[in-house]
């Protein structure tokens, strides 16, 4: 990895750190974005010079509170700054910033910050996308991708939810007990979406992603400290550590996309499989089924066939149905017509899907899984159609490269059957 890109990394994996201990300090959106960015600024000019710091989490806080401070000073003219209690809850930066949990305090900075752009003053969409903006950096172009809406309503969606929380006075406290109850499927929801957008990259990136990833899975395990018997909670980060396991076996060498039943599944994080498949158990046992029991479930019935063949597909079918239920949407449809192509046909897969054309016209796997069920079906124009499509709307590199494969294949095909017709 490149200087540059160790640098970028480590600011990427400690931002949600630090944005939440500034945002406590200066109790001002604003104000802690900019203290961030002005010390992003000057680690891209110490850090090749004077090497990493030890926690660079720790260096950022602590070089962004004094930059906000200066900031503040010349905002009032010199003037005086306000008690130290009156502005900040924050203990000296340089001292234990790690998260620290008790039965009566809820002190983990990151899950605090998003406790609070999940206040319920703001509607759901636009907590969770200033969330993701503000606590994890994610682009507007990437938050967008992931609500499936275009780049410019995503920033108004992003631009109208910070200015209510300014405009609203929305507290920068740590919510009691049952305010954390009320926001927690906001804040659950979030978690996921961060997973997401580590979790969609490719090769090349995702030595960089993998930090998402991993934050999210670090925000899942908290909440689960906070609430032990919710079993929506288990569910979600049973799902995030089954999705991770495979992290190893989703490319290979030439950073080509590896489809799950190609996988060498000697490659999965054994460790996180079995802590994944205890947390799906364990979570059915309260017999409270949601939405991310019933993926992490699906994830489970993968997770534990030795061999592709092995998958448990007409179970997976049936959970695609019971989440369909809970949480209708074309994507969870889409995915629900791989498992009926495997366990009814690539004809009743395509049947299934073709309504959701217009709702998903701007979505990749649409037109990858479209084009692939047509290719089992021997419609090979068809499918080139929808194959160039996916090419077109691919998020990576990788994305591309995997559906120009498919058409390396009809073409390939197309120019046997023609050799073989010349041949008659």
């Amino acid at each position: 990895m490149t200087e540059l890109a160790w640098i970028s990394n480590a600011i990427s994996t400690a931002r949600p750190q630090a944005m939440g201990a500034l945002l406590r300090y200066f109790r001002d959106l604003d104000a802690a974005e900019e203290a961030f960015q002005d010390a992003c600024l000057r680690a891209l000019k110490n850090w090749p010079k004077n090497g990493p710091p030890r926690d660079p989490a720790a260096w950022l806080i602590f070089v962004g509170r004094n930059s906000g401070i200066d900031a503040v000073r010349k905002r009032s003219k010199q003037a005086p700054l306000p008690e130290e209690d009156q502005i900040s809850d924050l203990e000296d930066a340089e001292s234990d910033i790690a998260e620290r949990l008790d039965g009566a305090h809820y002190r983990d900075d990151i899950l605090r910050l998003l406790f609070i752009c999940c206040h319920p003053d703001l509607p759901a969409t636009q907590q969770i996308a200033v969330a993701l903006r503000i606590v994890s950096g994610i682009t507007v172009k990437q938050i967008a991708r992931a609500f499936l809406v275009g780049e410019s309503a995503m920033e108004q969606r992003i631009t109208r939810a910070k200015a209510r929380i300014a405009d609203a006075g929305v507290p920068f406290e740590t919510p009691g007990a049952v305010e954390r109850s009320e926001r927690l499927a906001a804040v659950a929801a979030m978690v996921y979406l961060i997973f997401n957008e580590g979790y969609s990259t490719n090769s090349g990136e995702a030595p960089a992603r993998a930090p998402l990833c991993e934050e999210a899975i670090r925000l899942a395990r908290l909440l689960l400290r906070l609430f032990q018997t919710e079993p929506e909670i288990m569910g979600l980060t049973a799902l995030l550590l089954l999705q991770h396991a495979r992290a190893p076996a989703r490319f290979d060498d030439s950073g080509e996309i590896v489809l799950l039943e190609d996988q060498d599944r000697s490659l999965w994080s054994r460790k996180m499989i079995d802590e994944g498949l205890a947390l799906v158990d364990k979570a059915l046992r309260h017999q409270k089924p949601g939405p991310y029991q019933v993926q992490a479930a699906i994830a489970a019935l993968h997770a534990r066939a030795a061999k592709p063949e092995d998958t448990d597909w007409t179970e997976i079918d049936l959970l695609y149905s019971l989440l369909e239920q809970m949480q209708p949407s074309p994507v969870i449809t889409l995915n629900r017509a791989v498992a009926v192509a495997k366990v009814r046909g690539p004809e009743a897969a395509l049947a299934m899907i073709e309504p959701l054309g217009e709702r998903l016209s701007g979505y990749f796997h649409f037109f990858g899984l479209k084009g692939g069920l047509l290719m089992q079906l021997g419609r090979g124009e068809e499918a080139r159609v929808a194959f160039d499509r996916a090419i077109a709307l691919a998020n990576t590199a990788a994305e591309a490269a995997h559906i120009r494969m498919h058409i390396d294949r009809l073409i390939k095909d197309g120019a046997a059957k023609a050799t073989a017709k010349t041949a008659r």
